[in-house]
């Protein structure tokens, strides 16, 4: 029940944190990739050093911004199993006026990773594999029906499955977001009512 709670608390805040992105940006492209190590390494690497390889790739995004330029905000799972060792699975959100191809930009962030840890990572790019119902790519704000199918991304990733980090420390989360953006100057253009 506890755990249900959590998970639903969660899942409330991680919406709003979205709704909040869409109301700054008229427009998000919605990038999805899982981030790991390749089987030679899984097992050797640390909880700890995959979540301090994760946070420099954070700490590096405003000085790569052929990868990062334009990137609004993030949602990340930390999970650690047997056959995988420590992944991360990942949602990063761009300015989707300004960056329009989202496969190529999965696959950029993915060659940043592998070039972080020392190619010791491996890329899973969520954009090569078109699904009908995916919730990826750009969205535009009046569009209910891609939002719907973000929310069920967002879903799976805000679930505990019990395959979550260790913590190392009370810092250490499994499940990590960007900061709420600042409400936007309202001058302008209002925009038309959401799709129905």
């Amino acid at each position: 029940m506890l755990k249900d709670k959590k998970v639903n608390k969660r899942l409330e805040s991680t919406k709003k944190y979205i709704d909040a992105l869409s109301a700054k940006y008229s427009k998000l492209n919605v990038i999805r990739i899982d981030l790991g190590y390749r089987k030679l390494h899984n097992n050797k690497i640390s909880q700890n050093d995959a979540s301090a390889d994760f946070s420099r790739m954070l700490n590096n995004r405003r000085g790569k911004q052929t990868v990062f330029g334009e990137q609004v905000g993030y949602i990340c799972k930390k999970e650690h199993t047997e056959d995988k060792g420590s992944h991360f699975h990942v949602i990063f959100f761009f300015n989707g006026n300004k960056v329009l191809k989202d496969a190529y930009k999965a696959k950029q962030i993915g060659e940043y990773w592998e070039h972080l840890t020392d190619k010791k990572g491996s890329y899973h790019n969520c954009h090569l594999n078109k699904y009908k119902d995916n919730g990826i790519g750009v969205i535009e704000h009046s569009n209910i029906e891609k939002r719907k199918n973000l929310d069920k991304a967002v879903s799976y990733l805000c679930k505990e499955d019990g395959q979550e980090i260790e913590k190392s420390n009370k810092k250490d989360r499994a499940f990590i977001r960007g900061t709420i953006p600042k409400e936007k100057n309202k001058l302008g253009r209002k925009r038309k009512d959401k799709q129905q």
